[in-house]
């Protein structure tokens, strides 16, 4: 399974749990308030819950961008992917040493 798909779903449960529905029955599409019916203190208990449940914290200033709830999980995928590392250059593309003489 795609690591897409175990936040999304963690996601979906968070809120489906917090507004006692089936999971099934929230979308990746959904706007918390406008769908979901979140309101703003809601929204704030669920991302208490998220911060808990994926163990990060998510700063005030950042919670304007939690719209959908595809919007909180590429938030959270961020978050949490694993740093990428720094790509070592091939060899060919390195100097190459000069010789003495």
């Amino acid at each position: 399974m795609p690591a897409h798909a175990d936040v999304a779903i963690r996601v979906r449960t968070a809120l489906a749990d917090y507004l006692k529905r089936d999971v099934k029955t929230i979308k990746l599409s959904d706007a918390l308030q406008k769908d979901l019916g979140l309101d703003s203190m809601a929204t704030i208990e669920l991302v208490y819950q998220i911060e808990d449940a994926f163990e990060l914290q998510i700063p005030d200033q950042d919670l304007a961008k939690l719209i959908t709830v595809a919007n909180v999980t590429a938030y959270i995928e961020e978050k949490v992917a694993p740093a990428r590392p720094v790509a070592a250059k091939p060899l060919s593309a390195r100097p190459k040493p000069k010789k003495k003489g």
